[in-house]
């Protein structure tokens, strides 16, 4: 098995979209007006108009409601990422900070109120983690 994807139902796909392709500098690919891919390495980042719940199972998904996940993205400076959001991100949740298991995070909503985690690892063990 692989995991491929994670999925945002938002209400405004075009918003989130240029959200996450300014922060991740990734641009996305478009299917349609209600779905839209950024594809990195490791994984995707999907977004889709709550249009499209109902055709998995109606009711199933509601946008901007997350409260349990936490999107992390590996960025290559988390403190020269932190700068360069400044402006663009309304909520950041912390400043960088190193965390008991080496990687150093960035903490932030996203417009739909989502948490994201940029990280860079900065201690051995986690650097040989994430070693690709």
């Amino acid at each position: 098995m692989d995991f491929v994807s994670i999925r945002i139902i938002t209400g405004d796909v075009a918003r989130l979209v240029d959200f996450y392709e300014r922060a991740t500098a990734v641009r996305a690919e478009w299917a349609t007006e209600d779905f839209a891919e950024l594809r990195t390495a490791s994984g995707t980042l999907a977004i889709a108009s709550t249009r499209t719940v109902p055709l998995f199972a109606p009711g199933s998904a509601h946008p901007a409601d997350n409260r349990s996940v936490i999107l992390e993205f590996l960025v290559e400076d988390v403190d020269s990422v932190h700068r360069k959001l400044t402006g663009l991100v309304a909520d950041f949740v912390g400043e960088p900070t190193t965390m008991p298991w080496g990687n150093r995070s960035l903490l932030f909503r996203d417009p739909d109120g989502n948490l994201v985690n940029f990280f860079t690892p900065v201690t051995p063990a986690a650097v040989a983690k994430f070693a690709r």
